[in-house]
């Protein structure tokens, strides 16, 4: 037994043992009492986009004074409701003219790295506060405080994500190649800190910790906490203006976003053998879940269990089919943090302290409770849908759109599958190009939605992919109705 006061003595000496959490695997191994008895403490890290992240920044106040009502940094906009000139930057605040391209995560960057950030904010205007206007051109050095706080931090492991459907996907767990082309996952598995101390033994409120490059200090349990289900997560803080660019980048998510790489790394003191034991995890004893993200609810289909040790081999089989596995988290930076702080450690920068307040380990996360139920597609689909077969000829199909009204019309075989889509425009490019039978003119890989999918979902199809309806098929394909534009318009004046 030991405790963190002893530890942090035999720091000050220069004595103090400390291995990376990758290395504690063989050691514990080889002679686990030895181990426990020489090793003072193991040292975890992870690096990768945490999009629950942001800072407090202080401007001081203009003359005359403005209370900022709104307020803009690099036109992103900051919150603004809790002082006269202070404002919180989201990460994931987007630019207001370059979208996907910079946001919050960027201008926290920047400010990291010395540039200048202009400001631009508005007020209303009040006796003591008059003015209503204001714009300058700000650095880090030139803001009172700039405090980054991040509500939730370093979760302990992830599910990988796989896409399904026919189309490309871009999500959170970065893009996903249609067909189950590739496997997405994050977090740095074996030496990832709360990995290492699951039951919170040693990390708590008032762990000290390294924080994108600087010293920084968990202040609780993260949103989303879930130690039940394997997924615990962390808030944290730290001084803005100590930070390094290094441990510390603004993220384009290509088609989903923008966030913030955030580079944590915490030390584990080894105060006894249970807490060593918990140290020597290996990836292979490490389980996530690779999920569906093909489809669009909160609860997704599980299509395999695996270990980091498969994720991180560079492919899992699904099927007996190889499938590539690519990491969203950076170990190079990871394992450059974990050195970073053995080293302020070896040299008497950086000492233990003992946690003030547990972490809870019994709450699992909430989904959202909806009073207000989104109606489902089956609710509102066209279930009598006017359909034709590869025999059809063009011209036939071209009769029926006229004398139905329509833009659209499914083809399906004799089975009522669904093997292609025509349109009043494909007829048109047709009669044009003398085209003479439908399967020269059809759209084979045709968009297509299942009838348990919500308005939402549906609608977000709708836009992306420049449609104005799309065909509902079964678990077999075959056709069992039609959502169009105007079904969601009437759906939406009838609410």
């Amino acid at each position: 037994m030991k405790t963190i006061e002893e530890i942090n003595e035999k720091i000050r000496q220069g004595d103090a043992v400390i291995v990376r959490a990758d290395e504690m695997p063989e050691l514990f191994e080889d002679d686990p009492k030895r181990t426990v008895r020489e090793v003072d403490i193991v040292t975890t890290g992870t690096f990768g986009a945490m999009c629950s992240s942001g800072v407090f920044l202080n401007f001081g106040h203009s003359d005359p004074p403005i209370m900022m009502h709104r307020v803009w940094l690099n036109d992103v906009e900051a919150y603004t409701g809790i002082a006269a000139v202070d404002a919180y930057l989201g990460a994931t605040q987007l630019n207001e003219d370059r979208g996907f391209e910079y946001g919050g995560g960027h201008v926290i960057e920047d400010l990291v790295s010395g540039k200048e950030i202009n400001l631009r904010a508005t007020s209303y205007g009040t006796d003591c506060y008059p003015r209503k206007k204001v714009e300058t051109i700000l650095t880090m050095d030139e803001l009172n405080q700039a405090i980054m706080f991040n509500p939730r931090s370093c979760c302990q492991k992830y599910n990988a994500a796989i896409n399904p459907t026919d189309t490309i996907l871009h999500t959170y767990m970065g893009t996903l190649l249609p067909k189950r082309r590739n496997i997405n996952f994050s977090g740095t598995g074996e030496i990832s800190p709360l990995i290492n101390d699951p039951e919170f033994e040693t990390i708590g409120v008032g762990t000290k910790i390294f924080l994108c490059g600087a010293q920084g200090l968990i202040v609780g349990e993260g949103t989303q906490h879930s130690p039940k289900t394997g997924f615990s997560t962390i808030a944290t803080k730290g001084d803005l203006k100590e930070m390094s660019p290094e441990f510390l980048s603004g993220a384009t998510i290509p088609g989903y976003g923008v966030s913030l790489f955030v580079g944590i790394g915490i030390p584990i003191p080894i105060l006894n053998e249970k807490i060593a034991e918990k140290t020597a995890i290996r990836n292979k004893d490490i389980k996530t879940e690779i999920l569906d993200y093909g489809t669009p609810s909160r609860e997704k289909p599980v299509i395999k269990e695996v270990t980091y040790e498969e994720l991180f081999s560079g492919e899992v089989y699904i099927d007996d089919k190889k499938v590539r596995t690519s990491p969203l988290s950076s170990l190079k930076v990871s394992f450059e943090i974990m050195d970073r702080l053995k080293k302020w450690i070896q040299e008497g920068k950086f000492f233990l302290s003992n946690k003030i307040q547990a972490l809870p380990k019994d709450t699992e996360f909430k989904s959202m409770n909806l009073k207000k139920l989104v109606p489902k597609i089956g609710e509102i689909m066209t279930k009598k849908v006017i359909t034709a077969n590869l025999e059809d000829s063009i011209e036939d199909v071209s009769s029926l759109l006229v004398k139905k009204e329509i833009d659209q019309i499914p083809i399906v075989n004799e089975e009522n599958k669904l093997v292609g889509i025509v349109t009043s425009w494909d007829i048109t490019k047709a009669i044009a190009r003398h085209k003479k039978k439908l399967k020269e003119i059809m759209t084979k890989d045709v968009i297509t939605s299942r009838e348990d999918e919500y308005i939402d979902v549906v609608t977000r199809k709708l836009d992306k992919f420049k449609i104005g309806s799309t065909p509902v098929v079964d678990n077999e394909n075959k056709l069992i109705g039609i959502i169009t534009v105007t079904d969601i318009i009437r759906r939406g004046v009838r609410k």
